[in-house]
C-alpha cells in the first residue's frame, strides 16, 4: 500500500528534494503540492490523503495555520512538519503533528518517518468505530480505571474523568481534581473504556459525555465541548452526527 501524501513548501528546491526522497522510498504517492496557505488547504480538502508534509514558514504565512485547519476536517490526514527551524517543534506537536524533520533532509531520517506513519495508520485502522462505542454506551460500565504513572499505579473513578487527550507526545487524563500524564496511547484507553461514558470525539480526544456542560458551534459545522473544568474540547466532523444522535441536539 502506498501512502498518499501532499507537500506544502514555498521553496521549489526543497519540494523537489523531499519529493525525490519520498518517491525513492517506493512507499509514498505524491498527490499534489502547494506553496501557500490558501491554495494548499483548498486542494487538501478535496483529496483523500494519508499525510501532509508541511513547512512552517511560508513566505509571509505560517504552515501552522494550515495544520489548525486540517485538524478540523472530517478525516484529517496525519501531519509531518518539514522545516529548517527546530524552535517550532513544541508548537508542532501541540497541533498533533506526528513527526518533525529538519532541512536539509536526511534520507535515513525520512525513511524513519515513513515507518512511523505506517505504524500510526495501522493503529488508526484498529481503533474502535464510534458506532460500536455508542451501542455499548448503555451496557454495564466499569467504575474504576488503573493508570500507570512513573512506577506507581493510580486508581481513578471513571465518573471523575472529564476528558483524555494527547499533548506533546503524552496522553493526558483530566479528572475533576487532577491531571495525569501517562505513556499509554489514546487508543489503549479507548479500548479499556468502550463500555463506559467515555467516547471519542476527535482523533486527539476522548470525553466523558456526563462531564459536558455546553456545546459551542464552531468552524465548518464542527463543535467545541465545554467541559466541567472550563476546558474546550474540539469535536471533528467525523463524530458530529453520532454525537448529535447520542445527546439529542
Amino acid at each position: 500500500m502506498l501512502l498518499k501524501a501532499f507537500i506544502v513548501d514555498d521553496e521549489p528546491l526543497a519540494r523537489d528534494e523531499l519529493t525525490y526522497l519520498l518517491k525513492r522510498s517506493k512507499q509514498i504517492e505524491i498527490m499534489g503540492e502547494s506553496d501557500s496557505v490558501e491554495s494548499s488547504f483548498e486542494k487538501i480538502s478535496n483529496l483523500e490523503l494519508d499525510v501532509i508534509f508541511l513547512d512552517i514558514q511560508l513566505a509571509d504565512e505560517s504552515g501552522i495555520e494550515i495544520a489548525a485547519l486540517v485538524n478540523k476536517l472530517d478525516h484529517p490526514p496525519l501531519i509531518v512538519f518539514a522545516t529548517a527551524f527546530d524552535e517550532y517543534a513544541l508548537k508542532a506537536f501541540e497541533l498533533n503533528a506526528v513527526d518533525y524533520i529538519l532541512k536539509p533532509f536526511d534520507e535515513k531520517r525520512v525513511l524513519q518517518t515513513i515507518e512511523k506513519l505506517y505504524k500510526l495508520i495501522e493503529y488508526k485502522k484498529q481503533a474502535i468505530p464510534f458506532s460500536i462505542q455508542k451501542n455499548n454506551f448503555v451496557n454495564e460500565r466499569s467504575e474504576k480505571l488503573a493508570i500507570t504513572i512513573d512506577e506507581k499505579i493510580v486508581i481513578v473513578n471513571i465518573s471523575d474523568i472529564l476528558y483524555i487527550g494527547t499533548n506533546e507526545g503524552k496522553t493526558v487524563i483530566a479528572t475533576r481534581n487532577s491531571k495525569y500524564s501517562v505513556s499509554d496511547t489514546l487508543i489503549t484507553f479507548e479500548r479499556k473504556l468502550h463500555h463506559s461514558s467515555i467516547i471519542r470525539v476527535h482523533r486527539a480526544y476522548l470525553v466523558n459525555v456526563d462531564a459536558i456542560v455546553e456545546i459551542e458551534p464552531w468552524f465548518n459545522s464542527t463543535y467545541n465541548l465545554i467541559m466541567k473544568d472550563g476546558e474546550k474540547v474540539p469535536v471533528s466532523r467525523t463524530y458530529t452526527k453520532e454525537l448529535k444522535q447520542l445527546l439529542g441536539f
